[in-house]
């Protein structure tokens, strides 16, 4: 039996971004058909569980134009629409859009901003995207020494028992 990943989209006039959420993916298996099919599978976790999906996109595609990026956390999806406009939902067909789709609110959009610069990748080169490790930047953080250590401070009568008063807590319950 197969599972379900969660995935998330938003959208441009010109392109959908889909995330699919599964870290540690293996066999990853991506197809993109320009009726607007978006089929994958992957296996992932320590049980080898097998993720598999097939969504109908709302419309047609250009699978030349579309790019697909497999990380070590997700697989990013850039899929430039065959026509420039806006989508009503994702998916097509009137049916409630499955509980695993949800909107990814740090790259949306609305029609109304679309003005604005297209989603900043940072430069990503999406063909090495899959090989960025963590040790690359731990030579990069050393501990902060604007910081200066807390001195030790002596307690204000009341803040906190002494030693001696917690003594004589003791000998009063004797």
């Amino acid at each position: 039996m197969s599972r379900f990943p969660e995935i998330k989209w938003a959208q441009r006039i010109d392109k959908v971004y889909i995330t699919v959420q599964l870290p540690d993916a293996r066999d990853v298996k991506v197809n993109l058909e320009p009726d607007g099919i978006f089929n994958f599978s992957a296996t992932a976790g320590v049980s080898n569980n097998f993720y598999e999906l097939k969504l109908e996109l709302f419309d047609k595609v250009n699978k030349e134009e579309s790019k697909i990026n497999i990380g070590v956390r997700s697989i990013f999806c850039v899929i430039e629409k065959a026509e420039q406009q806006w989508w009503k939902k994702l998916l097509r067909g009137e049916g409630k859009t499955p509980h695993y789709v949800k909107v990814d609110w740090d790259k949306w959009v609305d029609e109304d901003d679309d003005g604005q610069p297209d989603l900043d990748l940072g430069g990503m080169d999406f063909s090495k995207f899959g090989d960025m490790g963590g040790g690359a930047m731990d030579d990069d953080f050393e501990d902060s020494d604007d910081e200066e250590p807390a001195e030790k401070t002596e307690h204000a009568p009341g803040d906190a028992k002494t030693q001696e008063n917690l003594s004589d807590d003791k000998k009063e319950t004797d």
